[in-house]
């Protein structure tokens, strides 16, 4: 089992190879809240640490046959960087749908990728064959004491930088940042909740630690692909069944609601996995009235394509983009007094669309549908009132 002592010994050899990220106030999402900046670690995520932690304790002959493992990116990333600093070859088998950004960023580190068809699980059953056919270590993602205690590292640096920390919020994939973290800080400081945060489209710890065991989700499906994971490590669940206080889960607009505070607020980008803790912050799924809150922001490896995508979802998710559709007479006048209405809530229309042949539309009537930026929810439930007061029939919102 993980030990306070192992994740002091990674600490140490550590230093001058992760950085320690900053740990700063986040005055917007309240008054005792505080991010730890891991998207700024080395390769972008938090993985380096428990990747470089595994591969220093290879024997010589372990190295000399090189190392295989699975990732939907960080992992990959942290593996390849630390193989190729320490001389070692390395392997990794990746979803078929990682972001490129990862894929090539693996790439780039020196690493031989192997993009398999499906989810994590399946780059992982891909990786445990090659690591039998080739004789090469395999060096798994989370569910190793190794790579745990590295990842560890990160709840001695919260300790260090804010001794009064009350509470740390962490997401869970497969449980190794979760579970390194929450062994640091319980040993050092049992008084400190730490609280554990799933997508719920991939809630496999969420389900286990219910259930009592390891549990295997049929598929998972979440914008945050950093933690897209069927099954926790055994190791990982025993971890958060013995360290964790509680694990909350969040919706995929809400993550990207977090991606989008983020950017706006802290100036910072976040991926997916990384945005889960504020997401549960900005949500009220985890209290932080009365408690120095510690939102552990894991990696900001994100594609650019699928960013732009999360930032319009968190842009409708927190009001500031509406779509509406309105039956209009087809007739002279008709679409500019509906546009003078919008215009005088204060909204601004980005895109209209003009339809005579809808199924929705009368003979004398046609279909117009708007996108329009908008201040806030109320903003849109004002435009809304404001139609209907007016005699327009709404069709969708």
């Amino acid at each position: 089992m993980l030990t306070l002592e192992m994740i002091q010994d990674a600490q140490a050899a550590l230093k001058g190879v992760a950085r320690v990220t900053p740990l700063n106030p986040a005055k917007k999402l309240g008054k005792n809240v505080f991010i730890k900046s891991e998207n700024l670690q080395l390769t972008g995520a938090f993985k380096l640490r428990g990747a470089y932690n595994k591969i220093r304790s290879l024997t010589p002959e372990e190295g000399k046959r090189g190392v295989i493992a699975c990732s939907a990116g960080n992992h990959a990333q942290g593996i390849a960087l630390s193989a190729t600093k320490l001389g070692i070859r390395s392997i990794i088998c990746m979803p078929a749908g990682a972001p490129i950004s990862k894929v090539e960023a693996t790439r780039n580190y020196g690493a031989e990728v192997i993009l398999v068809p499906g989810v994590y699980d399946d780059a992982a059953a891909e990786a445990q064959r090659l690591t039998e056919e080739k004789g090469c270590t395999f060096a798994h993602p989370f569910n190793d004491e190794l790579v745990m205690a590295g990842q560890g590292t990160i709840g001695l640096e919260i300790l260090e930088q804010l001794p009064e920390v009350e509470q740390v919020v962490v997401p869970i994939g497969g449980g190794g940042l979760i579970g390194g973290v929450a062994c640091a800080i319980k040993s050092l400081k049992p008084s400190c909740r730490v609280i554990g945060v799933q997508a719920s489209g991939a809630a496999s710890m969420y389900v286990s630690q219910k259930e009592g065991r390891p549990m295997e989700l049929s598929g998972v499906s979440t914008i945050a692909d950093g933690i897209a994971v069927k099954k926790p490590g055994v190791l990982t669940f025993e971890l958060c069944a013995k360290y964790v206080d509680e694990i909350v889960t969040v919706k995929d607009d809400e993550i990207a609601t977090a991606i989008l505070a983020l950017m706006e607020d802290q100036k910072t980008v976040a991926e997916g996995a990384g945005a889960t803790p504020v997401a549960a912050v900005m949500f009220g799924k985890v209290d932080v009235t009365d408690r120095k809150t510690v939102c552990l922001v894991s990696g900001g490896n994100v594609d650019v394509t699928t960013l732009s995508r999360i930032i319009t979802k968190g842009l409708s998710k927190s009001g500031r983009l509406a779509e509406f559709s309105a039956k209009i007479a087809d007739k002279p006048g008709s679409l500019l007094g509906l546009l003078q209405i919008v215009a005088n809530t204060g909204a601004n229309i980005l895109s209209v669309n003009h339809a005579r042949e809808d199924k929705h539309s009368d003979v004398g009537a046609c279909i117009v549908s708007m996108v329009l930026e908008t201040r806030n929810t109320q903003h849109v439930d004002d435009i809304e009132r404001e139609l209907i007061s007016n005699g327009y029939e709404l069709l969708t919102k």
